[in-house]
């Protein structure tokens, strides 16, 4: 069983089939979509149809998703412009053109969704949420059940971690930049051992706007943008603790595609976004 993660499709529906298409994923295999299905490009909602539909697909929200969600709930008319000047007006035509009954399902699966997980994978365990997480609050959890300290956090179970992170304050999970890309993770020692964090929402060519110690360009030979492992150190063994997957599909062609990571052999299959998708 292999487990694959993704995030930020926005709407690219025919770019984020072909990675999943490229990537394979098998009948046992788990596949971790870290929200922000919607907004930005032309079929938010074939893209949730297409995730949901998935075989063991397990979906986080987005801060697209939950904002979707709070504009839909409340009818503001401050939400609504807020919405559509981020990208909102596609979804909102898209769930206009559902089916009553569809779109009352989809919604409701929507605000479902949990907000970050932790999984086993490949011989390391990795932390997953949409934005990120607050790092030292994280290991303040942590230090309650008796890791950390010299002992470090290799060996810390993944249902821990995940209460852990489901302990954490929404907007961080949901929003967070600068203070979880710029600053380190503290959770991979010099040893290497340790659990890696995995997320997107921050388009990886932005992410030398937050991010120290990133691991290499944020784009290919061909322009287009590449997901970016952020972290490593001598303090971490030369082990990146965090992974951006958000490959900038939200910018559409030419730089933007759609990226599949499996974490078993942290092999990445990617999707460019065509012009007029």
């Amino acid at each position: 069983m292999a487990t694959y993660v993704t995030s930020d499709a926005h709407g690219h529906l025919r770019a984020l089939d072909r990675a999943l298409e490229l990537a394979a994923p098998g009948a046992d295999d788990i596949v971790y979509v870290l929200g922000d299905m919607v907004d930005r490009g032309p079929d938010p909602v074939g893209v949730m149809r297409l995730v949901r539909g998935l075989r063991n697909a397990r979906v986080l929200m987005g801060n697209h998703e939950h904002m979707m969600l709070s504009t839909l709930a409340t009818g503001d008319q401050v939400d609504l412009l807020t919405w559509e000047m981020n990208g909102g007006s596609a979804t909102a035509a898209g769930l206009d053109a559902c089916p009553h009954a569809e779109y009352v399902d989809l919604m409701d699966w929507v605000a479902n969704l949990p907000l970050a997980d932790a999984v086993r994978a490949g011989g390391r365990t990795y932390l997953l949420a949409h934005a990120g997480f607050d790092a030292l609050e994280l290991r303040a959890y942590l230090a309650t059940a008796g890791f950390g300290g010299e002992g470090g956090y290799g060996g810390v179970p993944a249902d821990l971690l995940a209460r852990a992170l489901a302990a954490q304050d929404a907007e961080n999970l949901l929003w967070i930049r600068g203070d979880f890309w710029g600053v380190p993770t503290g959770l991979v020692g010099r040893d290497g051992a340790g659990p890696v964090a995995i997320s997107g929402h921050t388009p990886t060519v932005l992410l030398g706007r937050y991010a120290d110690l990133m691991c290499g360009g944020v784009l290919d030979e061909g322009g287009r943008a590449l997901m970016v492992e952020v972290g490593a150190s001598w303090d971490t063994g030369g082990v990146a603790d965090r992974v951006d997957i958000d490959c900038s599909a939200a910018a559409g062609a030419p730089a933007g595609r759609v990226g599949v990571l499996r974490l078993d052999d942290r092999r990445v299959f990617y999707a460019d976004i065509e012009e007029g998708e």
